[in-house]
């Protein structure tokens, strides 16, 4: 099977290199954005099969990177990372064409089953 490759964006450096590394353990490819223009970057110069991406960054917010993600790639399946207590944002991604939201801390099992459910290959 081949690897899914996903695009993990959160301005929260350390929470992210450390969810990549756990990930890549588990045999995902995965790409770090720390921003929503390095995000936008990455995504338009590569192909991911998932995006995981931080609701509350500084500068452009995560639900302008989603919309802006879905007018360029409708089916981008994109998991929200919201804050605790937060779910009516995650509500509110999904309204714009988020895949689902998971609340942060995250645990791994549940990213995982989803990644791999959005990705399709669940």
């Amino acid at each position: 099977m081949e690897d899914i490759r996903v695009l993990l964006v959160d301005d929260e450096e350390e929470f992210v290199s450390t969810l990549a590394e756990r990930l890549e353990l588990r045999g995902f490819q995965s790409f770090v954005a720390y921003s929503g223009e390095s995000a936008l970057e990455a995504f338009a110069e590569k192909n991911f099969h998932v995006v995981l991406l931080d609701l509350m960054m500084p500068g452009i917010g995560g639900l302008d990177v989603l919309k802006k993600m879905k007018s360029v790639s409708p089916d981008i399946p994109v998991i929200l990372l919201t804050g605790h207590g937060a779910s009516e944002s995650g509500i509110e991604g999904m309204k714009c064409g988020a895949f689902d939201y998971i609340m942060k801390p995250v645990n791994i099992k549940e990213l995982i089953e989803k990644m791999e459910e959005a990705a399709g290959f669940k």
